[in-house]
């Protein structure tokens, strides 16, 4: 027995399993009813962004059917981009078409991805928004693939545990399946989430000095493009550390001639 006033031993915690990030969640019992769907799929790690009503909340534990073990580990964040900062590739579930230019998967087709980065010893992460209206489009702009639900079309609505339910279920079918795919990276590691932020921030800074970015207007719209062009691919450190060292050239070669 483990976990506040008891409750059910769910098993050893997997180093490498997804981390489920339920972002502003409105009520607790939603919380506790979530930790008992990702018990039951083999997920065991729990990060919350801006909780409504604060964390923790007694209602979260009553709810979770002895999945007490999640809860007590899980860890509050301020923001979408603190909660993933140390992930090397997240997942936003998204029900409703978006304005979005992401790679879309169904929830088996993600959970495959997800296993073949476990393997790899990556972490990763699935984002769940409010149960209202899901994740908007700045939540998104975290992820690197995006996951639909081929359900009804004529009744896709599910709740929050609902929809981690399927997402747990498919990652405890997965586990057995051997990757399709690798990805070589020698002496080096792909880039976490942190040091991708830090190369995009160091990028803005230039391309706002020498004023590709002066169009106010459009800033933000080219921004996110250049955020999706390197969220695409698994950008290793060495490379990042070679982008850093071109951005620093060529401004150092721009102010020499000024």
């Amino acid at each position: 027995m483990t976990g506040r006033d008891g409750g059910a031993d769910i098993g050893p915690i997997g180093e490498h399993s997804p981390v489920v990030i339920l972002v502003r969640p409105q009520l607790a019992e939603n919380v506790g009813t979530t930790a008992r769907a990702m018990a039951n799929g083999g997920l065991f790690h729990l990060r919350l962004v801006a909780p409504r009503d604060g964390w923790p909340q007694e209602r979260a534990w009553f709810a979770s059917s002895g999945a007490h073990r999640i809860l007590d580990a899980a860890t509050v964040h301020e923001t979408v981009a603190d909660a993933v900062a140390d992930l090397h590739r997240v997942m936003a579930t998204c029900p409703r078409p978006r304005h979005i230019v992401k790679t879309v998967m169904t929830a088996r087709g993600a959970a495959s991805e997800l296993r073949a980065c476990a393997n790899r010893k990556l972490r990763t992460g699935l984002l769940f928004g409010p149960e209202r209206a899901g994740l908007d489009n700045e939540d998104m702009a975290c992820a690197d693939t995006l996951i639909r639900y081929p359900l009804n079309p004529d009744f896709m609505s599910l709740n929050l545990a609902q929809a981690v339910l399927i997402m747990a279920y498919e990652w405890w079918m997965a586990c057995d399946e051997t990757p399709t795919r690798d990805f070589m990276t020698n002496e080096t590691h792909v880039a976490t989430k942190g040091e991708l932020e830090n190369f995009l921030g160091h990028l803005t800074r230039d391309l706002d000095e020498c004023g590709f970015l002066r169009n106010e207007q459009k800033r933000p719209g080219m921004i996110r493009n250049l955020r999706h062009l390197f969220q695409r691919g698994d950008v290793t450190e060495q490379e990042l550390r070679t982008l850093h060292g071109v951005v620093t050239e060529l401004s150092r070669g721009r102010k020499s001639r000024s």
